[in-house]
């Protein structure tokens, strides 16, 4: 016969073990923010036969290299790029510098708030205040304004910094892949030294396998002080074809897994795309207007339209971020059950 108080304990044991090791399971299940659905079942499935030695699509560590769209992919994008929005700020407190601006455009309208005036700018007017913004002083020097902006700036939406505008979803894919010895870069067409000040802290990427949009740059070496200086002249631009071409140049080696979200990132899934073995490409699609927002193929930012068809006609991964993503954001609260 057992003892009464042997048979109590053991029943609290079990229920113990009842409630702790669902817990657990999920504490160590890949993507925990991901809903059961096509995508994360894609993304695990992807990483564990290119990582299994017994697999015919085993891919060797040294191989095994991963490349994400910064804008959309890994952090949101609206209402305007955030690094069009430090360019902005960065007119605002350089002004004093530059008083021909209070009558020259397109400066004018940034220090008005004129947008009509601004949008009528096009991208010319846009480039113009990003030369201005990004050139003209040390590498050193961009980085502390870089760093400083995101210390101070909010989100206008959440009041936020824009550094906790990423997305939970995308952070625990880096951390997965890295877990299985996959080597991580940005490949995005913001500016290098404008990501580089954030993406170490922010997603674990190093200055290194950060790369963007670059500015010629020079030599200096001035009052016994060598430095590098930024000008205005763009020397790469590493959107849409750019990608590939300094995904080659810097990388080396074709990615095995390629993510974006919008057409400028079309040509880089369609370079991964085309090398040997298995591989995964993929779209981060945003479908949800009430927890971030929903936009593809009509928006002025981060449009989503032939990258879309060919995703789809192809097979490509395509992320719905309304039912596939249990969290958007790191200070969201942790979902429980799935959101539908």
């Amino acid at each position: 016969m057992i003892n009464p108080l042997l048979r109590r304990q053991r029943f609290g044991l079990a229920l113990l073990l009842t409630l702790v090791l669902p817990l657990l399971a999920q504490a160590n299940e890949p993507l925990p923010s991901w809903n059961d659905g096509p995508a994360k079942k894609s993304i695990i499935e992807f990483v564990q036969a290119v990582t299994d030695q017994s697999s015919k699509d085993f891919v060797k560590p040294a191989d095994r290299i991963a490349v994400f769209d910064n804008d959309g992919t890994l952090w949101s994008e609206q209402p305007a790029y955030f690094e069009l929005l430090f360019a902005f700020d960065e007119v605002k407190r350089t002004a004093a510098q530059h008083p021909e601006w209070k009558t020259t455009q397109p400066f004018k309208a940034v220090l008005e708030n004129d947008h009509k005036a601004l949008a009528a700018s096009g991208m010319e007017g846009l480039l113009k205040i990003v030369g201005a913004t990004h050139s003209g002083m040390t590498t050193e020097a961009f980085d502390d304004y870089a760093k400083t902006w995101f210390s101070q700036a909010r989100h206008p939406k959440t009041g936020k910094p824009y550094t906790e505008m990423i997305f939970q979803p995308m952070l625990e894919m880096l951390d997965y892949l890295r877990s299985q010895n996959f080597k991580t870069y940005i490949v995005s067409g913001g500016d290098t030294g404008f990501m580089r000040a954030f993406a170490e802290k922010v997603y674990g990427i190093p200055p290194e396998q950060v790369i963007g949009t670059t500015f010629v740059t020079s030599y200096q070496f001035k009052d016994g002080k060598a430095s590098i200086v930024r000008t205005p002249k763009v020397a790469h631009n590493d959107d849409g074809p750019g990608k590939p071409v300094s995904i080659d140049a810097v990388i080396g080696r074709r990615p095995i897994l390629a993510f974006g979200n919008s057409d400028g990132d079309l040509q880089m899934l369609q370079w991964t795309a085309a090398g040997p073995g298995k591989r995964l490409m993929g779209l981060v699609h945003h479908t949800d207007a009430k927890r971030e927002w929903a936009y593809d193929r009509q928006s002025n930012i981060g449009r989503l339209d032939k990258a879309l068809d060919e995703a789809n006609s192809r097979g490509w991964t395509v992320v719905d971020m309304a039912s596939e993503w249990r969290r958007i954001y790191p200070f969201d609260p942790p979902a429980t059950e799935q959101v539908q």
